[in-house]
């Protein structure tokens, strides 16, 4: 393992701070896996990885505006909905209505059998930059972006890839040959992407004052993507609590009945006579 690990960075070149920390946790026996051609991602121990931990909703919430404002060009989220955002809390119902307005959803048909379009609701989907998927593939040369509602689920270190891939973009290093509309990531898979870095610092402007580097974006849309991914997350927690907490007092319950309700018939002695 650790020769792999040495054979990663070495390639990563102008990487080497960054494949450095990755080849140290990996040879450390992290859940990231290190390959001949890239990097596995360095875990990174979110907040809400406890056992009662939340979600960040401030977090969430600039992802969100991340997603909005840089991914949303080109990524769909099909799978979550404008009154998911509500339902979530980090979002006001009414802010969440203004959005939907924003956007002009293809409906019908009407009574005369044609579609129409109207402003969004509350229950209508997030809308996708393309109309179906060939237009997504004849605008990236033949590729689809891949929807990112289960990216978190379905990349092997769910958050902590996406944290890694996004702001792990570096120069190639000497010797690694980059075909051209590749760009070099070395937590990606053979080393070559076809998206560019997609985030830059001070991309976006947060309302809360947060700097916005390409560290903090990345962080903040990895938390957006973990709570699609897995929106009952926190919901999930608070059941498993208070299943556990109804299962201590009737266990408390049955011990009380076991010690003393059943005492006098545990203990009594029985005689015969003959």
């Amino acid at each position: 393992m650790w020769s792999r690990v040495v054979t990663a960075v070495s390639r990563a070149g102008a990487a080497r701070p960054v494949a450095l920390a990755a080849g140290t946790a990996c040879a450390a026996g992290s859940a990231s896996l290190c390959n001949e051609d890239h990097i596995g991602a360095v875990e990174l121990h979110w907040s809400n990885h406890g056992a009662l931990a939340a979600l960040d909703a401030k977090s969430v919430r600039r992802g969100f505006q991340v997603y909005k404002e840089v991914c949303a060009t080109c990524h769909s989220v099909e799978r979550l909905a404008f009154r998911n955002l509500v339902e979530f809390g980090a979002w006001s119902e009414e802010e969440v209505k203004a959005m939907a307005e924003e956007v002009e959803i293809i409906d019908g048909p009407n009574d005369e059998g044609e579609m129409f379009e109207r402003p969004g609701k509350l229950s209508d989907y997030m809308p996708g930059p393309y109309a179906n998927e060939e237009a997504g593939r004849a605008a990236n040369n033949g590729a689809l972006p891949p929807d990112l509602s289960l990216i978190v689920k379905a990349r092997h270190g769910g958050a902590d890839y996406i944290f890694s891939l996004l702001s792990g973009y570096c120069d190639a290093p000497a010797g690694k040959a980059m075909l051209p509309g590749l760009y070099y990531n070395p937590y990606f898979a053979g080393g070559a992407i076809g998206m560019p870095a997609p985030l830059m610092d001070e991309q976006v402007e947060f309302a809360d004052g947060t700097p916005a580097t390409v560290s903090q974006m990345s962080k903040d849309v990895a938390m957006f993507l973990a709570w699609v991914a897995e929106p009952e997350h926190d919901e999930r927690k608070k059941g498993g609590f208070r299943f556990i907490l109804a299962m201590a007092l009737a266990s408390l319950v049955a011990g009380y009945t076991k010690r003393f309700r059943w005492a006098n018939l545990k203990a009594r002695k029985i005689s015969y006579q003959f």
